[in-house]
């Protein structure tokens, strides 16, 4: 938690109660406020980022390759046929 114990959290909260006092609801209530837009921008920008990131990745699926000649031709040598039963 970027290097704050809580000693120095607790020198932190009784300074923000002395400069604010009676405003500390309503500042808190601002940052709380600000930083939910803030949040909410950076996910919106990350949707799109990845968005465009699936946009410009090449194609995964591949489509099967068809022969259109396989069916043309006839087999070079004759079909065999088994002798018949005596």
């Amino acid at each position: 938690m970027s290097g704050l114990g809580y000693t120095e959290m607790l020198l932190l909260g009784i300074i923000a109660l002395m400069l604010f006092g009676s405003r500390l609801p309503e500042v808190a209530r601002s940052f709380g406020q600000t930083y939910r837009q803030l949040r909410s921008k950076v996910d919106e920008f990350q949707r799109e980022f990845r968005e465009w990131e699936r946009l410009d990745a090449p194609p995964t699926t591949t489509r099967p390759v068809v022969d259109e000649d396989e069916d043309r031709f006839e087999p070079a040598t004759p079909k065999f046929k088994p002798p018949p039963d005596e």
